[in-house]
């Protein structure tokens, strides 16, 4: 039998799935290697619509991220809606979630808020709509939330 474990994060902040957690305040936090006070994760999601494939997204990421300047620390995950692992947040986010939308893009950045991880997300999905994904003059559908006080607000 063998035991795989899923990595969180990257460079000093990569952990072991079960390192991360969230507090009594509600708060997402890591236990990270070499500090002994535990590091404060922001997290916000994206709610997007994109006739693209999710393979073609993945590849654009990298430029995306150099051209919208994020930092090194943001990290970014992509799930159409029908996958599995979005049913969790759908769950979360269901009375404030567009309808229609097919991507989520999750994004964690360690030592930030959640109001700034969703700026920083921002950043990101204002790339994607510039990208060769859409073309001069095409709508673009998209939703960033994050949680302030234990509920999910709406960036926009």
């Amino acid at each position: 039998m063998t035991n795989k474990r899923e990595i969180v994060g990257k460079g000093q902040y990569s952990v072991g799935e079960h390192q991360q957690f969230v507090d009594r305040k509600g708060n997402l936090v890591r236990v990270v290697r070499g500090s002994s006070n535990l590091v404060p994760v922001g997290e916000a999601y994206a709610f997007f619509d994109c006739d693209a494939s999710k393979e073609d997204i993945e590849k654009e990421i990298p430029l995306i991220r150099r051209v919208a300047q994020t930092p090194n620390e943001l990290e970014l995950g992509l799930l159409r809606l029908i996958d599995e692992m979005s049913l969790n947040v759908y769950t979360g986010l269901r009375e404030t979630r567009d309808i229609g939308m097919k991507y989520i893009m999750k994004a964690n950045y360690p030592n930030a808020t959640n109001s700034k991880t969703a700026d920083e997300l921002a950043a990101v999905l204002n790339q994607i709509y510039q990208s060769p994904f859409f073309k001069p003059g095409d709508d673009f559908r998209g939703s960033i939330y994050y949680k302030e006080k234990g509920k999910y607000i709406s960036r926009d």
